[in-house]
């Protein structure tokens, strides 16, 4: 017999972001970089020389705040509740930070834990 798994509250996970991503500020918003590859040999051989030897991906106010907020100790739900000033008016933004999560989980920036699993892509 198998044991039917309950469903994931995303709000329980624990984000944490990955090893090889950079974070870095430009002014309020978040700049997050990572090598355009991860061996050095193709990083080398492939990559041209008028081009960075990294990848960058600019997060907007709404992105770089939660961005800030991932430490690997806050739950998703904390970190929504913490972010509720800077979402003064948006009724839905547990919504929109849960989504926003979501997708740096799917996208492979981040992997958000639970107390005995980690969330994969």
């Amino acid at each position: 017999m198998s044991r039917k798994k309950e469903p994931l509250n995303l709000f329980d996970c624990i984000p944490c972001i990955k090893e090889e991503f950079t974070t870095n500020r430009e002014g309020d918003l978040i700049v997050i970089s990572y090598p355009r590859f991860r061996n050095r040999f193709l990083q080398r051989m492939l990559t041209p020389a008028s081009k960075s030897k990294d990848l960058y991906i600019r997060l907007d106010a709404n992105g770089s705040a939660v961005w800030q907020l991932i430490d690997g100790r806050r739950t998703v739900g904390e970190i929504s509740d913490s972010l509720a000033d800077h979402f003064a008016d948006k009724a839905d933004y547990p919504l929109l930070v849960a989504e926003f999560i979501r997708t740096l989980v799917t996208q492979g920036l981040i992997t958000c834990q639970t107390d005995t699993t980690t969330v994969k892509q």
